[in-house]
């Protein structure tokens, strides 16, 4: 009788552990996902794959050309931005190979990526089984346990089967395969979604970032971006890139707008290193540049000098949560702050956003106190107080908001003023010279699209000006204010640019508001309503601008003068 109730026992938990096992238990894939997915977080890898994948493909999603396709035409490099879209097997190679064949062809044709596979843990699956609890990539084991789970609940490997590798042809044909392959018709470009079969936390974290960016007041973003997750829709979705004819200017966009349709952006090809991807240097070819340097601003506080100056002594190879007290790590860095949340460390980088770089878009600074954004505020605070006190930290952060404000202001400034130009039809050339842009755009005032196309005075220098006060300068100094680098946000960028562009801009308002001042009272001398500014005849389209402009109106001045003299005269 005690037997059997043992018996009974026995199979009742390893029954409950067997159907535990096949759960996909992912504590770090939010509930906002399994919500919008329509799953159970007790879901398996299977149904969570299958949820997460089918919203990954389906173009009213984000995924795809778009919704202004129509407009523009892939060039050839346009296939390996968007494999799913565009990618075709070269026609020229018809050889039929296996998956040893596969390594010993390449060896020959292409070998540094033969020669970095070799390095990577999908070329040593064996060496990772083998890893004992004192090596610092120990956490790998149980990693390999949870991809051969994952591809056991989806009928890609066999009961008590394990992977022997990850090679070419899992990647580029399909993974665990057992046939050979014809490059001709079955070669593909690896997008997240093929990375997401096996590493299906990772995509499930990367694909959260739709969920839990979501905005609970009118802003110029929509959910789900800025991020990782949708930052190809962000690229196809904006005009300029689908109006511009110069495509391959166009297309620099998307060189790092592909983090929502590969992974190869931060894991770089074919070593796929976590260490690697885990160092400051991985994000800075993206997150650098005139409208998002965060590397520069990074690079020169003092957080990214430590890395610098101590980083080579660091132990990268330890995952993110054990940096710190393993890895020997003593300053933060891009991946250990951004993948960081409430103690937690995932690949949604989008949780604790609260500006989301550019401070001019409608709603964001409105609602910078507001309960969301201060919740979001509250969860930076545990980040930073890893090194830092509470108080430092809650004291810095209002330093940045309030420095961020002051930035936002001058550009208001400096915008109303200009628009104002815009409204009464002032700008150069506005009422003469100045064509409409290409669709699907439309006639706008200094708008996202005329930092990259321009057409005769669209835009004006002084509408330009402003354009990129709001879009360049004041993201720079409120990036600088972010990483905490003085000069990124006072002299160098930020405030001193600014307010040299205000100079400017206000300089140029007056000269023109000047000119019209003059031009009246020339009318009114002459007692004809003939427009400077409005000239048709072949003499009329002299340049009035600059010296020869004011020669031109002290000239026409005189010759009222002249005329009214005359007149009076009777001659």
């Amino acid at each position: 009788m005690v037997g059997k109730l043992w018996l009974k026992l026995i199979l009742l938990v390893g029954g409950t552990m067997l159907a535990a096992s096949s759960y996909a238990n992912f504590p770090s894939v939010p509930k906002e996902t399994y919500k919008a997915l329509s799953l159970e977080q007790s879901a398996t890898p299977k149904q969570l794959y299958e949820a997460l994948n089918k919203r990954y493909k389906d173009p009213a999603q984000g995924a795809g050309r778009g919704t202004l396709a129509q407009y523009w035409e892939p060039i050839p490099f346009s296939m390996y931005m968007d494999p799913a879209s565009f990618y075709k097997p070269p026609t020229s190679m018809k050889e039929v190979a296996s998956r040893q064949e596969c390594v010993k062809c390449h060896t020959d044709e292409s070998p540094v990526w033969v020669y970095a596979w070799k390095k990577s843990s999908h070329a040593n699956l064996d060496k990772i089984r083998s890893l004992k609890p004192s090596d610092p990539t120990f956490y790998k084991k149980a990693k390999l346990e949870a991809v051969e789970n994952n591809l056991r609940s989806m009928g890609r490997l066999g009961s008590g089967e394990k992977l022997k590798e990850v090679g070419c042809i899992d990647c580029h044909v399909d993974i665990n395969t057992k046939k050979k392959a014809d490059h001709s018709v079955d070669l593909r470009m690896p997008t997240a979604d093929v990375c997401g079969v096996c590493h299906l936390q990772e995509f499930a974290e990367r694909e959260s970032e739709r969920d839990t960016m979501t905005w609970p007041f009118k802003t110029g973003w929509p959910d789900g971006r800025p991020s990782h997750a949708l930052d190809w829709k962000a690229n196809v979705e904006v005009a300029v890139f689908a109006a511009m004819p110069q495509r391959e200017i166009a297309e620099g966009c998307s060189q790092c707008h592909t983090n929502q349709n590969k992974c190869d952006g931060c894991h770089t090809r074919h070593e796929f290193s976590a260490a690697e991807s885990r160092k400051p240097e991985a994000c800075a070819t993206c997150h650098s540049g005139v409208d998002h340097n965060n590397w520069e601003a990074y690079s020169m506080s003092k957080h990214g000098k430590v890395v610098s100056m101590n980083g080579s002594r660091w132990n990268w190879d330890v995952q993110l949560a054990d940096a710190y007290t393993k890895g020997g790590q003593t300053a933060p860095t891009c991946a250990g702050c951004h993948m960081e949340y409430e103690g937690k460390f995932s690949h949604n980088v989008v949780r604790k956003i609260r500006w989301a770089n550019y401070p001019a878009v409608p709603g964001i600074a409105e609602n910078i106190t507001s309960e969301w954004a201060e919740g979001r505020l509250d969860s930076w605070v545990k980040t930073c107080t890893q090194c830092h006190a509470e108080r430092f930290t809650r004291s810095y952060l209002e330093f940045m908001d309030k420095g961020t404000l002051h930035l936002l202001a001058k550009y208001q400034e400096s915008h109303e003023v200009v628009e104002k130009l815009y409204k009464e039809g002032l700008l150069t050339g506005q009422k003469t010279n100045r064509p409409a842009p290409l669709a699907p755009d439309k006639e706008m005032f200094a708008g996202f699209t005329q930092l990259y196309w321009s057409k005769d005075n669209n835009p004006a220098a002084i509408e330009l000006k402003v354009l990129e006060m709001g879009e360049n300068d004041l993201p720079k100094g409120h990036v600088g204010l972010a990483h905490v680098n003085p000069g990124g946000y006072t002299y160098t960028e930020g405030w001193g640019p600014m307010n040299r562009a205000y100079v400017e801009i206000m300089d140029e308002s007056t000269k023109i508001r000047e000119m019209v001042a003059l031009q009246k009272r020339v009318d009114r001398l002459d007692g004809r309503r003939t427009s400077l500014l409005d000239i048709d005849s072949t003499s009329d389209k002299i340049s009035i601008g600059g010296l020869g402009g004011g020669m031109l109106l002290a000239g026409t001045i005189a010759l009222a003068g002249w005329r009214r003299r005359r007149d009076k005269s009777g001659s």
